[in-house]
């Protein structure tokens, strides 16, 4: 029983990576549909969001926990690979230089700390109010009402947060069609652990698990919108790609370092399987594509 599900989530990983590379074998332009820019990023931000949110309540509804350590474990790999042996290069071979990139991205990384920290902030301000383990009457509607305001923050932080995805996605897809299918891969790998986080909340505060999915569903659509914002912005102002290229990057680095990495350090189990799960999602950018720098 113990090795069935560390060898799971492995095959998943690997197919993961078989399924990347059929896809970059037989890219998405062989089908009509998605023989345009736009098209392809509407499909990328789509199928991202469904993805990602049927990861998580997978997890959430059916998988064991310890799954989701795992899946930890290969977002950290592919997101630290996306950002350092694409998103970057690419930046740096689409016009700007080294001493315009790197400001940018640790303005990006700062950038992303402070919202964080200001976000942490009211979560934190908000919490401090509570009284989970009081019994009285008030104190449970104050609960209810805490918990319906803090379910409404997610929401809304939810749809933002995937709105910049969009916008990151259009970006990619701007500047090479394989780097976006790169970068909507990350993009889906750093939202599992979040939604499966997000619909945690929203179980706590009294949901039901179709009312969790739907408006999880709904909230993922803000990409679509991004993307397409995105596309219609940048093809207009073709130099701000790499910008937000290196901002995307940033992104990623900081979500690796400060959120993800932090988790893997409290795990104390299946060590092997945590580092064998890093190195398959550096595998998957390294080997699942054919965009050379």
């Amino acid at each position: 029983m113990r090795t069935q599900a560390p060898r799971k989530c492995n095959t998943v990983a690997f197919t993961g990576l078989a399924c990347f590379n059929a896809t970059r074998l037989h890219p998405p332009e062989s089908a009509n549909v998605t023989s345009s820019p736009l098209l392809q990023i509407v499909f990328a931000c789509l199928l991202g969001g469904l993805l990602s949110m049927f990861a998580a309540a997978l997890v959430m509804f059916g998988l064991p926990k310890k799954w989701l350590g795992l899946t930890v474990s290969f977002s950290t790999g592919l997101l630290l690979a996306a950002a350092t042996l694409h998103l970057l290069p690419e930046a740096l071979e689409s016009g700007l230089t080294p001493h315009e990139v790197f400001p940018l991205l640790l303005g990006g990384i700062l950038g992303f700390f402070a919202l964080e920290k200001f976000a942490l902030w009211r979560h934190a301000h908000g919490s401090s109010d509570a009284h989970p383990d009081d019994e009285t009457c008030d104190d449970h509607t104050h609960a209810h009402h805490h918990f319906h305001g803090e379910t409404v923050s997610i929401l809304i932080g939810d749809g933002f947060h995937n709105f910049t995805d969009g916008l990151l996605i259009a970006a990619a897809f701007l500047a090479d069609p394989t780097l976006g299918w790169m970068a909507t891969l990350a993009i889906i790998a750093h939202e599992v652990p979040q939604e499966a986080g997000d619909f945690a909340i929203l179980l706590a505060a009294g949901w039901a698990r179709g009312r969790a999915l739907f408006w999880n569903g709904v909230s993922s659509l803000t990409a679509v919108a991004g993307g397409v914002i995105g596309y219609f912005a940048l093809e207009q102002a073709q130099e701000w790609v790499p910008v937000i290229i290196t901002l995307a990057a940033a992104s990623f680095l900081y979500i690796a370092v400060a959120d993800l990495m932090p988790r893997l350090k409290r795990e104390h189990s299946a060590l092997g399987w945590h580092g064998l799960l890093l190195a398959a999602g550096i595998l998957v950018v390294v080997f699942g594509s054919g965009h050379s720098h």
